[in-house]
């Protein structure tokens, strides 16, 4: 009799039971372990993406460098500060996007899958070198951040769309968007292990490493100087000697940055200098080539046979080097039409007899 009393008893006790309660609390206990797990997840992944090892990569040092003895100074890092420019209008399709609430987004990874070979080392070089002139002295964070900027610039549309362009932008004006690219910091030899360090960062970063610390900063300058500029933009972090900033409003923002890499690289180095006056490029050997001004055309070239005094006087004596200070004078006096040409026979004594018939 006490079992089946028992049994009836359990019954009720498991009917006053409330089942609701204890699933939401089921539930809520799952939701809570999952969001843990996330986060740890999320934190070791994070760890694991900063600290780990890069490739080396051989990038040779540029072309003065090589089979130089070692010198005792190398070149330190320029004042590394960017230049800013006016932005244009914002487009009528954005106007009406969400600008956001101004945390911290990072860039989508860099991809050069649409460029050439050569592309890829002439980006790869102008970023290398940017890095080392600008953030040698720099930890690895802070050359990472430093290559992140240049890549964002190369793909929002306030900029060139090449990595060189951006790099060199400025320079035909020497109004450098880049101080190294200005001061003569390339004037000096490179350190090797400096620009090994330089280009594992820069290729790390071409191959779609991104560093989100700084999020969609454009620009950054040293704690040393303050710009007139980094008031008008939103800080995103301070790493290292630099902080970095990024533009208000819509082209600060990730739908901002449209631009596609192509490639389409100009050689590396500065660009040819334009002249002030007539927007026309300055002739200079091996430097990429920067066209007029929009609505400026180059005088006609007149040919003719014999050069005036005016043609010759392009470039003033004084700015002539003393080993090419004759090299625009003839070797030797051009022959004349009225010299009577030679009645000497040129035909050897034993052909001379040669064309009479045969008897």
């Amino acid at each position: 009799m006490a079992d089946p009393v028992q049994r009836r008893t359990a019954l009720v006790r498991l009917r006053q039971v409330r089942v609701l309660p204890a699933v939401l609390l089921a539930l809520a206990i799952l939701a809570a372990s999952a969001l843990l797990a996330q986060m740890a997840l999320r934190f070791v992944g994070e760890d694991v993406a900063t600290k780990r090892t890069v490739a080396s990569v051989s990038v040779p040092l540029p072309r003065r460098a090589r089979n130089l003895p070692p010198v005792p100074t190398y070149a330190a890092p320029a004042a590394g500060t960017t230049g800013t420019i006016a932005l244009p209008p914002v487009p009528a399709a954005f106007a009406r996007q969400v600008v956001g609430d101004g945390s911290v987004v990072a860039a989508r990874p860099f991809s050069t899958v649409q460029a050439s070979t050569i592309d890829r080392a002439r980006a790869l070089e102008c970023l290398t070198a940017a890095i080392y002139y600008e953030a040698a002295s720099e930890p690895d964070d802070g050359q990472r951040a430093v290559a992140q900027v240049i890549l964002n610039r190369a793909r929002h549309p306030a900029f060139p769309a090449t990595v060189c362009g951006v790099v060199y932008q400025g320079s035909e004006r020497s109004s450098c968007q880049f101080s190294f690219a200005c001061d003569g910091a390339m004037a000096r030899v490179p350190s090797a292990s400096g620009w090994a360090r330089a280009a594992r960062v820069a290729a790390a970063a071409l191959g779609g490493y991104v560093f989100g610390a700084v999020g969609l900063a454009t620009h950054y300058h040293t704690y040393a100087v303050t710009p007139a500029w980094n008031r008008t933009l939103v800080m995103t972090d301070a790493i290292g000697a630099h902080f970095f900033h990024r533009w208000k409003g819509f082209w600060g923002t990730a739908g901002a940055f449209i631009q596609r890499y192509r490639g389409g690289e100009p050689v590396p180095g500065p660009h040819r200098r334009i002249d002030p006056v007539l927007e026309l490029p300055v002739i200079a050997a091996s430097q990429a080539v920067v066209a007029p001004a929009p609505g400026i055309v180059p005088p006609p070239l007149v040919p003719s046979a014999v050069p005036t005094a005016a043609a010759r006087a392009i470039t003033p004596d004084t700015q002539v080097q003393p080993r090419h200070a004759t090299s625009g004078q003839a070797v030797a006096p051009a022959p004349t039409a009225t010299t009577a040409p030679s009645s000497e026979s040129q035909v050897l004594d034993r052909w001379k007899d040669s064309g009479k018939p045969l008897r």
